[in-house]
């Protein structure tokens, strides 16, 4: 009915599986879990097109030959059972599992504002187009708008002119001079000028942002402000995606403590709970060098190895620099706030307008009187929007931490794992 293990890592992408690898050389049982098919997280998500990167692979290869490590894919945290205790769930069973210690390495997910005609067919996130094209969806022909901030736009337009799409606009809303001041800095990450030069596309426009999507039963344009102007594009998909918000609400949930919408870990990334640490994307937006850097050093401190966790903070400082050139240079400007009109849906889960919330000051009055946030996704998206919107703090987990079936839920019915 409980398995028991020395180390449990909560996500598999490029920090979970680092803080595997390096854990495993303790002879420590390890326990990999991910709600995704496969390890890699979003950034290693399996592309039909192409093969994994080589840090994917050679890390993959290492989980693999690593005998104290059991890997369980497709599974999720349901709720907290006991002090160190978790009940999880996965497509056949339910169980309990017992753990020493556990590193958070829950990644991010992508913030998604609303703005008129975002629920129109065809309109997606930047992140959500690639990896929709990754798991084979056609775009050959097709005029794709990329809008929103940050570097995946770039991505995103490359995934998509890859796969036979034409792009026909990225509309970054970054300044100029932040766009300026990024790529001067560049020169200190040479595999990041590298990657920048390849992606950079002449289409790429700064100080712009989408207003609207228009369309009947799909989308069929934006329009777009660029400066003073504004333009309207004729478009068959819109990938539209602000950055990305760590998923701290699991760390938060078991005590951990969350500032600025990050997991505060300290320099070898323990949290402020005794014998819980956290790595990657959910102690702070960085990209996947600082990732696998940061879950190393959360796997060899939770080993007690902790001479090899020193010996890598140098690194980690120089990645963490990158991510605090992103933070700076890709801060999501005020005019966006004033993106949504009132009968603009804000939570989708629930069909919740904007309007209907936007008088409230706080997430318990908007769930009493309009249940926003209590769908599907827990407010995971309506409520990074309402974070940078209306300023609320994102909304706490209650168990069950996600939907979960009836009979996961009763105590009855937790069932072992099966190989």
């Amino acid at each position: 009915m409980t398995r028991e293990f020395d180390l449990l890592i909560i996500g598999a992408g490029p920090a979970g599986m680092a803080a595997a690898v390096a854990a495993s050389s303790s002879g420590q049982r390890i326990a990999l879990l991910d709600d995704n098919p496969a390890t890699g997280g979003q950034i290693w998500r399996a592309d039909i097109h192409a093969p994994a990167p080589n840090p994917a692979q050679t890390l993959r290869a290492q989980l693999a030959a690593a005998p104290n490590i059991e890997l369980f894919t497709g599974t999720r945290v349901i709720a907290q059972t006991g002090a160190q205790q978790l009940l999880l769930e996965n497509a056949l069973h339910s169980w309990q599992v017992n753990y020493g210690q556990l590193i958070f390495c829950t990644g991010a997910r992508e913030i998604l504002l609303p703005f008129p005609g975002w629920t129109l067919p065809g309109v997606t996130g930047a992140g959500a187009l690639q990896a929709l094209i990754k798991g084979g969806v056609p775009v050959r022909g097709e005029r794709v708008v990329i809008a929103g901030s940050g570097p995946l736009l770039l991505a995103s337009a490359a995934s998509a002119k890859a796969a036979g799409a034409q792009v026909v606009a990225i509309a970054e809303q970054a300044p100029v001079l932040s766009i300026a001041a990024f790529a001067a800095q560049l020169r200190r990450w040479p595999s990041k000028l590298r990657q920048a030069m390849q992606l950079a596309d002449w289409r790429f426009q700064m100080s712009s942002h989408v207003l609207e999507a228009l369309g009947h039963d799909r989308v069929e344009a934006v329009r777009i402000r660029q400066g003073n102007r504004v333009r309207e594009i004729t478009c068959t998909r819109l990938a539209c995606g602000f950055g990305l918000r760590a998923n701290t609400e699991l760390a938060s949930a078991l005590g951990c403590e969350v500032n600025e919408q990050a997991i505060v870990v300290d320099a070898q990334q323990r949290t402020s709970r005794t014998g819980h640490f956290a790595a990657g994307e959910c102690t702070g937006i960085g990209g996947n060098e600082l990732a696998r850097v940061e879950g190393a050093i959360a796997g060899y401190a939770a080993a007690g190895l902790l001479d090899q966790a020193q010996a890598l903070t140098a690194q980690r400082q120089h990645w963490q620099g990158f991510a605090d050139q992103l933070q700076r240079c890709f801060a999501l400007g005020p005019a966006l706030k004033h993106l949504p009109q009132a009968d603009t849906v804000l939570c989708r889960c629930e069909d919740v307008p904007y309007g209907a919330v936007a008088g409230f000051d706080d997430w318990r009055q908007a769930k009493l009187h309009t249940r926003c946030g209590m769908g599907a996704c827990q407010g995971r998206v309506c409520g990074s929007a309402a974070e940078f919107l209306l300023g609320w703090p994102a909304p706490g987990l209650r168990a069950p931490f996600v939907p979960a079936r009836v009979e996961s839920l009763l105590p009855s019915a937790a069932q072992p794992a099966v190989e």
